[in-house]
């Protein structure tokens, strides 16, 4: 067996929902005994967080038809302080999303082109139909078998790190 890995999950969560799906995929990922899983808030992560893994979720709610800001804080904050340091480092997202959340995952997909890393799932993205005032910022319970998909999207990302597939 190789060296153990480490997944870093980066989440922003407002309202509950993406908090779920990144904890889900946590729980998942957790399941293969070689592989280490932190999951930081957008907040508390940085450049030292990102160099120390061999893979990535990052998680955001749809804010406007984009990421949200404290994500994209994450990125502008660690962009240049690990640039051509990750290249080749497998990554996936997850976005909760009110409307489509394509917009949200784009822009994350241009951040990881621009960090070179390797994209090994589509965007898990999650609608809530939420449309209203109320219902955006109402707090949010993803299904089941919403859940479902993020705990296999964790494990599968988890378990291609240690059998060094990604």
């Amino acid at each position: 067996m190789s060296a153990v890995k480490t997944l870093l999950i980066v989440y922003h969560s407002l309202t509950g929902g993406t908090r779920q799906m990144a904890e889900a995929a946590r729980v998942g990922a957790a399941s293969e005994a070689g592989c280490v899983v932190r999951l930081l808030h957008a907040a508390q992560a940085g450049p030292a967080d990102v160099l120390a893994a061999d893979g990535y979720v990052f998680a955001t709610p749809e804010n406007l038809a984009a990421m949200s800001g404290q994500l994209k804080d994450f990125f502008d904050r660690s962009y240049y302080g690990v640039l051509d340091q990750i290249n080749g480092r497998p990554y996936a997202s997850l976005i909760c999303a009110g409307s489509d959340g394509s917009n949200a995952a784009r822009q994350i997909g241009r951040i990881a082109t621009g960090w070179r890393l390797n994209a090994v799932a589509e965007p898990l993205i999650v609608c809530t139909h939420a449309q209203t005032p109320e219902a955006i910022l109402a707090p949010k319970h993803i299904g089941e078998a919403d859940l479902v998909r993020c705990r296999a999207l964790g494990e599968a990302l988890a378990t291609g790190l240690v059998l060094g597939v990604f």
